[in-house]
């Protein structure tokens, strides 16, 4: 029952359709999700480590701005780098996992990440000075690098095309699940009891992935084809009659050779690739981490006093649209997503930006740049308590509307965009692309709110916003029901 016949699997391995569309659909419902499923979860527990990295720091830091301890008590400027060498971590792993993932394969690679984020916590949790804190910070940076690069692989790697969306998507919706996990624990846990639950995932991630296959992609452009049919009969069950699926893939992994510096002017390889690195550029760009840096504040002031229920709030936020994205992106497909998610965002930052020259019209610059040190939102919104809503409103919508879709889409489409040659490379200028420029806005935002005004620097956020919505028009391909090798075809025409 479900067997292809030897004319379906002629049409699929010339990448023509079946006489009829019911003829693959029908071998899609033959296929048994279970397994898939849980390869999944083992390796989104990457994700959920790398969402408790991020969110460690704003529990920790105020308690360990007030320790008993003088050589673990963090002024200012350590705690700005406490928070922010995170960053800098996880752009190194993007250029070491970029490595690791093409020659250690995706699998072990996804073990090898957990140990960072493990010895880092633990480096944490015995830390007896503040440079112990950074080298923790700095160990659990560079996993979550790894993990943002060979994570969205996996995933991309052993789904089929009727799920890898959703799939995709979990990624992030664990990540800002971990993030949320992050601030309601450290509601209740001191910060080296925190750190101790946030080694947790990654020692389970290590532990279940022991017994989930490689990636049948990675195996077949090794040569090891009985290990690929192994993988995609544990992945798509007994149901089905895999071969076919099996030998498409060889077909183009057979092919495959080392990645050569001369290739980057073929069009199936930098048009992708920049793709791909202009997507986590704008990622950053729109502002995201500036508005989170800030909304916490923001809910305080109208009228949500504590600090911590605050961040929940966010998180909460969050965790609900990355999960309505991740139920509805193959049914609508990325690019819609992408374009309403920036459509979003760039409303909200005007709004954000009217209501600034509202209520804080003629900001002189010396009292601006001091105003700088006390939050200026903080400022604004004690002097205008009648337009608080707005900005409240505002940046919940910006908040909702990058989860919907420049959250989650760009971690996913760089995952099928590049040719199998070129995934390891590529994947990894991107993750060094998102995370640097991570770093950039976090430090710099400061100096731009300086420079340009509160009113300005949304306004900013604002036009860059726009210019992604023009980008993904014009620039980015739709992958949706899509195989792998079909989207790699898709370049290849379009030299």
């Amino acid at each position: 029952m479900g067997e292809i016949t030897s004319e379906e699997t002629r049409a699929l391995l010339d990448n023509t359709e079946p006489e009829t569309p019911s003829q693959l659909d029908r071998y899609l419902s033959n296929v048994q999700n279970r397994n898939l499923y849980l390869a999944t979860f083992a390796a989104v527990l990457g994700p959920l480590s790398f969402g408790f990295v991020l969110g460690y720091s704003s529990p920790s830091i105020p308690e360990l701005r007030k320790s008993s301890n003088p050589d673990l008590r963090l002024d200012d400027n350590q705690a700005s780098w406490f928070g922010s060498v995170v960053t800098l971590g996880a752009a190194a792993g993007g250029i070491l996992g970029g490595y690791v993932v093409d020659k250690v394969g995706r699998k072990l690679s996804l073990m090898s990440c957990a140990v960072p984020f493990v010895i880092g916590f633990l480096t944490i949790v015995s830390a007896q000075n503040i440079w112990m804190l950074y080298a923790g910070r700095l160990l659990t940076g560079l996993a979550s690098g790894i993990t943002s690069l060979v994570v969205p692989v996996y995933i991309s790697e052993i789904a089929h095309s009727r799920v890898r969306g959703m799939l995709g998507s979990c990624v992030q919706l664990m990540v800002v699940t971990g993030i949320m996990g992050s601030y309601v624990a450290g509601m209740v846990l001191e910060w080296r009891w925190l750190a101790v639950l946030c080694s947790i995932p990654p020692s389970v991630m290590i532990c279940l992935m022991a017994f989930m296959p490689e990636t049948p992609r990675f195996s077949l452009s090794r040569g090891r084809s009985s290990e690929a049919h192994a993988a995609l009969q544990f992945l798509r069950g007994p149901l089905v009659n895999h071969d076919w699926e099996c030998r498409e893939i060889e077909g183009s992994a057979g092919e495959q050779q080392e990645l050569s510096v001369a290739e980057l002017k073929n069009p199936a390889i930098y048009k992708p690739f920049l793709i791909g690195i202009t997507m986590m550029f704008f990622q950053q760009v729109s502002g995201i981490n500036a508005i989170m840096f800030y909304a916490e504040t923001i809910f305080e002031e109208a009228n949500f006093k504590d600090s911590a229920a605050a961040s929940v709030i966010v998180g909460a936020i969050q965790v609900s649209f990355t999960a309505a994205a991740a139920l509805i992106i193959d049914r609508i497909g990325r690019k819609v997503l992408l374009v309403v998610s920036g459509l979003i965002m760039a409303t909200s930052s005007a709004v954000v930006a009217v209501y600034f020259k509202m209520a804080f019209p003629h900001p002189s610059n010396a009292s601006h740049v001091s105003s700088l040190n006390h939050s200026p939102i903080v400022t604004v919104l004690a002097e205008e308590h009648d337009l608080a809503w707005l900005a409240l409103l505002s940046l919940s919508l910006f908040i909702m509307g990058f989860a919907l879709g420049w959250g989650p889409i760009p971690w996913l489409v760089m995952s099928e965009i590049f040719p199998l040659r070129a995934r390891g490379a590529a994947s990894g200028a991107c993750v060094l692309t998102n995370w640097l420029m991570a770093f950039l806005v976090t430090k710099e935002f400061h100096d731009l709110m300086a420079l340009l005004t509160p009113a300005g620097t949304f306004w900013l956020f604002a036009a860059t916003c726009l210019l992604n919505v023009l980008f993904t028009v014009l620039c980015v391909p739709e992958t949706r029901g899509k195989t792998l090798e079909e989207i790699e075809a898709h370049f290849q025409r379009s030299q």
